[in-house]
């Protein structure tokens, strides 16, 4: 996602003109446009003019509304987003207080203005248009001829860049073609790597392939990094995995990072952070149950003491339409961070591509709020209830 402009004061009211660039983009717009905001974007109107007969006819024109947003609808097959509300500019063709619906469309700018800007909405919008940005864990994932580069960071994963060139099979007497024709393919990958990565806080870079087409693609990375004297490329080398995948599609990252051999090496990451702390509590909730709360009534209450150790929360409390509820989930977060506990928002549609799908069953079968309390016994009096997705 890109960013034109951004004008937000210090009480945190202000507007951002933006441009979603990616499908995944539309899902965090989804996750930050809340009820109550204001979208301002080219649209397409159908209006009706009367003609000089007296009759009337129907035209669809392209006007600019700005809307106070009244639903936002977010359809993940399709990947569009619409947003509902009425018109609070009235221009030639539409009245104020009339509705209308603005589909928000890949590379067309639009402005969203918000009477306060949160910590998860600068989160978010930090997330989207640096989406490399905290990411420690990197994968190619490729097959001849296509690659696929991404960045993992503590719960989603993010599609960089797309390589695809033509490697022609190797019919007799054509080695040399396909030789050459790999190379350049190579060529390509070892640039998106190097250009669209932040290398340096990189921890490990899993390069995954079906054959050996990655450890051609590795021995190939690291003779040009040496040619060309290239120091961050030549950083990474001990950093790199060698991983199976089935192919070089999106989808193979799935089952790559479901791999039990590749856990250890990712143990230290924020990829699997998220997961780790999951599992903790789990454990906890197993051995030491006064310990491990689940619940928002529970949570709040731990809050509240100061007790949170690790917070997970879901999105879609932050999509809730009641203000004042929305700022006592941000007020959760607000209070974990501050005593320096960490906190996960669980994106579930970034959840899908990033962990194993026996993670994503538990989260989901699990709970809005989850946490870990730092002492025994900060709600004696609270019965445990669990309260499912």
């Amino acid at each position: 996602m890109k960013i034109l402009h951004k004008s937000i004061a210090k009480d945190g009211e202000g507007r951002v003109k933006l441009i979603a660039t990616d499908a995944e983009d539309l899902w965090h717009l989804y996750n930050l446009i809340d009820v109550g905001n204001f979208v301002k974007a080219t649209t397409i109107r159908k209006v009706q003019r009367e003609t000089d007969t007296g009759s009337s006819e129907s035209e669809r024109l392209k006007i600019v509304l700005t809307i106070e947003v009244a639903e936002v609808d977010f359809d993940s097959q399709g990947l569009q987003l619409r947003i509902k509300g009425r018109n609070v500019v009235e221009n030639s063709y539409v009245k104020v207080g009339a509705f209308h619906t603005i589909e928000v469309e890949l590379h067309r700018s639009f402005e969203l203005t918000k009477s306060k800007w949160d910590v998860i909405d600068l989160d978010r919008l930090t997330a989207a248009s640096e989406p490399t940005a905290g990411a420690d864990v990197a994968a190619v994932i490729m097959q001849e001829g296509l690659a696929n580069v991404c960045v993992l960071s503590n719960s989603l994963s993010r599609f960089v860049a797309r390589v695809e060139s033509n490697v022609p099979r190797k019919p007799a007497g054509a080695a040399f073609n396909k030789d050459k024709s790999k190379s350049k393919f190579f060529d390509l990958v070892y640039r998106a790597i190097k250009d669209k990565l932040k290398l340096d806080e990189l921890k490990v870079v899993i390069l995954a392939s079906p054959g050996y087409v990655k450890d051609e693609f590795f021995k190939f990375m690291n003779a040009e990094a040496v040619r060309t004297d290239e120091k961050s490329m030549i950083k990474i080398k001990p950093k790199c995995i060698l991983a199976h995948s089935s192919s070089g599609h999106k989808h193979a990252l799935h089952e790559v990072l479901a791999n039990p051999a590749l856990q250890s090496r990712l143990a230290d990451t924020k990829a699997a952070a998220e997961v780790k702390a999951l599992e903790t509590f789990f454990d906890i909730l197993k051995s030491q149950p006064d310990r491990a709360c689940y619940g928002p009534p529970h949570v709040l209450y731990a809050a509240d003491l100061g007790a949170i150790q690790t917070l997970l929360i879901s999105d879609s409390l932050f999509r809730n339409a009641d203000v004042p509820t929305r700022e006592k989930y941000v007020g959760v977060v607000d209070v974990t961070r501050s005593t320096g506990g960490p906190s996960y928002l669980n994106g579930v549609w970034f959840l899908v591509a990033a962990q194993p799908p026996s993670a994503f069953d538990r989260i989901r079968a699990l709970v809005y709020v989850t946490k870990l309390v730092r002492h025994e016994n900060v709600h004696p009096r609270l019965p445990l209830r669990l309260f499912l997705l």
